[in-house]
C-alpha cells in the first residue's frame, strides 16, 4: 500500500472523528462557577481578573464556534460567515488572556509592577491591533459563500481571507507556544503544592494539545496551496484537538480547588471518625452520648466531638495516674515501640484505667488533678491508639509487672 493510499485510509477513519464543542463549553463555564466567587471578592487582584477573562473567552470560543451558533449568527446579521472574523476575534482575544495570565502569574510580585504594567500594555496592543487587522481583512475579502464547518480551506486561497487565517493562526501559535514554555518550566519549581501541581499539568497538556489545533488548520490551509486535499484535518482533528485542550485547561484550573476542597472535606470526616474510639470509651464519665445533630456541618460535628471529649478529660483528670504512665510508656518501649507510638499508648492505658477507677471511686473522692497537656493536645493519636485493643492489653500487663513484683517482695 502506498503512502498516498494510506493517508486517504487515515483521512476516512478520521472523517467520522469530531467532539462536540458543548462539552468543554460545560466545562469551561464549571471552571469559571469555581472561581467565580474568587474573582468577584478579589477584583483588585490582576490575576484572578486575568484567570476570569481567559475562562470567559473560552466559554465564548466555544458557544460562537459550535456550528449551530455559525449558522445562527450568520442567519441573525445576514452577512454570509460573518461569523468567521467574530469567532477568529475570540480566539484572538482568549490568545491574548493566555499570555495575559502568565504575564501577571510571572512577574506578579511587588518588584516587577512597572515590567507587568509594561508587558500587559504591549500584549493588549498587539492583539488589539490583531483583532482589527481581522475585521479589516474580512471587509476586503470577497466570501459569499456561507461555510459552517471547513471555512478556512474553503477560502485558504481567497485574497485577504488567506492573510486574516494566517494572521489568527499565527497570533494563536505564538501565545499557546510561549504558555505552553512557561508552564512546563514553572510545573519544574521546587515548592509548589500538591494540586496546584497537578492543576498545572492538565493546564500544560491542554496548552500542548491546542498546538495540535493550529497545526491541523495550518496543514490543511498549506494543502490546499499546493493543490492537496486535506480538509479533514480542518474538519475534524483541529476541532476536536481544540475540545481537548479547552477540557485540559479547564480541568487545570478546577483540580487545585476541587481537590483542596475535598481533601480538607476527607481530612474533616476521617478526624471525625478517628475520635470515635476516645469519645465511646468517656461516655460514663461525660454522662452519656454526646451531642449529635444530623444537620449540622462535618467541621460543626467534628468541633462537637472534640469539645465532648475535652470536658470529660478535663473531669476525668483527678483520676490520671502518672506513674502508670511513665511505667506503660516504659513498656512501650520494651514492646519494641517507637517514642511517639509509646507515647500515645501510654496515655490510652492512663485513660482507660482512670474511667475503670472512677467507676470504683466512692462519691465525693477527692484527689488531686494530673496534667492534661498531652491528652488535650494529642486526643486524635489517643483515641487511634485505643483502636487496637491488642496492644493496649499488652501494655497494659508489661505496666503492671513491676508493681506486681514489688508487692510480693514487700
Amino acid at each position: 500500500m502506498t503512502p498516498l493510499h494510506l493517508a486517504e485510509g487515515a483521512g476516512g477513519f478520521l472523517t467520522g472523528l469530531y467532539i462536540s464543542f458543548w462539552l468543554p463549553a460545560l466545562v469551561l463555564t464549571a471552571a469559571l462557577v469555581i472561581k467565580l466567587p474568587s474573582i468577584l471578592k478579589l477584583w483588585r487582584d490582576p490575576l484572578l481578573r486575568a484567570v476570569g477573562g481567559l475562562l470567559l473567552f473560552a466559554c465564548a470560543v466555544f458557544v460562537f464556534a459550535a456550528p449551530g451558533t455559525i449558522a445562527w449568527t450568520n442567519r441573525v446579521t445576514g452577512v454570509p460567515n460573518i461569523a468567521a472574523p467574530w469567532v477568529y476575534s475570540l480566539l484572538t482575544a482568549l490568545s491574548a488572556s493566555w499570555l495575559l495570565l502568565v504575564v501577571h502569574w510571572r512577574n506578579g510580585h511587588t518588584d516587577r509592577r512597572e515590567q507587568t504594567r509594561r508587558a500587559t500594555r504591549w500584549v493588549v496592543s498587539v492583539y488589539a491591533g490583531v483583532v482589527v487587522a481581522l475585521w479589516v481583512l474580512f471587509a476586503l475579502a470577497d466570501v459569499p459563500v456561507e461555510q459552517i464547518r471547513d471555512l478556512d480551506t474553503y477560502y485558504a486561497s481567497t485574497p485577504f481571507m488567506r492573510e486574516e487565517i494566517l494572521l489568527y493562526l499565527l497570533a494563536h501559535a505564538v501565545a499557546c507556544s510561549i504558555t505552553t514554555r512557561l508552564v512546563w518550566n514553572w510545573i519544574r519549581t521546587d515548592g509548589l503544592d500538591g494540586w496546584l501541581r497537578w492543576g498545572l499539568r492538565f493546564l500544560g497538556i491542554g496548552y500542548a494539545t491546542n498546538l495540535l489545533f493550529g497545526a491541523a488548520k495550518l496543514t490543511a490551509v498549506v494543502a490546499r496551496w499546493t493543490g492537496h486535499d486535506l480538509d479533514w484535518l480542518n474538519t475534524n482533528i483541529a476541532p476536536s484537538a481544540a475540545c481537548i485542550a479547552a477540557t485540559f485547561v479547564a480541568i487545570g484550573f478546577i483540580v487545585p480547588h476541587a481537590g483542596q476542597y475535598l481533601q480538607d472535606r476527607w481530612l474533616v470526616r476521617r478526624r471525625y471518625r478517628s475520635l470515635k474510639p476516645l469519645a465511646r470509651l468517656l461516655r460514663t464519665v461525660a454522662g452519656g452520648r454526646e451531642p449529635l445533630a444530623l444537620r449540622a456541618t462535618a467541621e460543626m460535628r467534628l468541633i462537637r466531638r472534640e469539645t465532648y471529649i475535652r470536658d470529660a478529660l478535663l473531669y476525668l483528670s483527678r483520676f490520671l495516674d502518672e506513674d502508670l504512665r511513665r511505667r506503660a510508656y516504659d513498656a512501650a518501649l520494651a514492646l519494641g515501640h517507637e517514642r511517639g507510638r509509646a507515647q500515645e499508648l501510654a496515655a490510652a492505658v492512663t485513660i482507660v484505667d482512670a474511667v475503670e477507677t472512677r467507676g470504683r471511686a466512692p462519691d465525693g473522692d477527692d484527689r488531686s488533678e494530673a496534667d492534661t497537656t498531652y491528652l488535650l493536645q494529642e486526643i486524635q493519636a489517643v483515641s487511634e491508639a485505643l483502636g487496637r485493643p491488642d496492644e493496649i492489653s499488652a501494655v497494659r500487663v508489661r505496666a503492671a509487672v513491676p508493681a506486681e513484683s514489688v508487692s510480693t517482695h514487700d
